[in-house]
């Protein structure tokens, strides 16, 4: 048996998606970096970020009631960390590290052009839990660069190099190991030849 240090209770789950949310409208966008989302059910589609009430973006969502959570892949993995750590209040992320921003389908906020993968959101609830809010969202729509869609459409994420973040650190996903059910799944007695 392996012995366990205990510490006090904290933020530990990962990996976890080191995302680029987008925000805003015609009049105001802006561009943070949220590790803290997630899907909470499927029918309906439902997500969530937590974002601190200082940010410049909690007050846009707000306002807005919409955002864009944008996966990022490992070649932007410098943005998605200085989108963190500088604020929207300062400069306009999107000139500032030459992104694009894309009108999207369903919402204000602005798509994420460099990002394989834009998830529209409609915030459906906010709830206060100490340092975070978690803002609620209904996914309307969802957006996948179409070289990341095969002949079947089916969407194939591990071409996209997607960042994971574990503790403090990035990370790319590492290899394939099965799809979700393959542990009992039943092997086919008849094999095409």
């Amino acid at each position: 048996m392996m012995n366990k240090t205990t510490f006090k209770g904290g933020a530990m789950l990962s990996p976890v998606p080191p995302t680029l949310v987008s925000c805003g409208d015609e009049n105001q966008q802006n561009i943070f970096t949220v590790a803290w989302t997630g899907t909470m059910c499927t029918d309906p589609p439902i997500t969530y970020i937590s974002v601190r009430p200082s940010r410049h973006s909690y007050e846009i969502i707000r306002r807005t009631g919409q955002f864009v959570i944008n996966l990022v892949p490992a070649s932007l993995v410098k943005v998605c960390d200085i989108c963190g750590v500088k604020s929207g209040r300062d400069i306009d992320k999107f000139a500032e590290f030459k992104l694009t921003a894309l009108n999207a389908t369903r919402v204000s906020a602005p798509l994420i052009s460099q990002c394989p993968v834009n998830i529209e959101c409609k915030v459906i609830n906010e709830t206060p839990l100490g340092t975070h809010n978690v803002f609620m969202a209904e996914i309307l729509a969802v957006n996948v660069d179409s070289n990341l869609i095969d002949k079947n459409g089916k969407i194939c994420l591990w071409k996209a190099d997607l960042l994971a973040y574990a503790h403090g650190s990035y990370y790319t996903l590492g290899k394939y190991l099965g799809d979700f059910g393959f542990s009992v799944k039943k092997k086919n007695k008849h094999k095409k030849k």
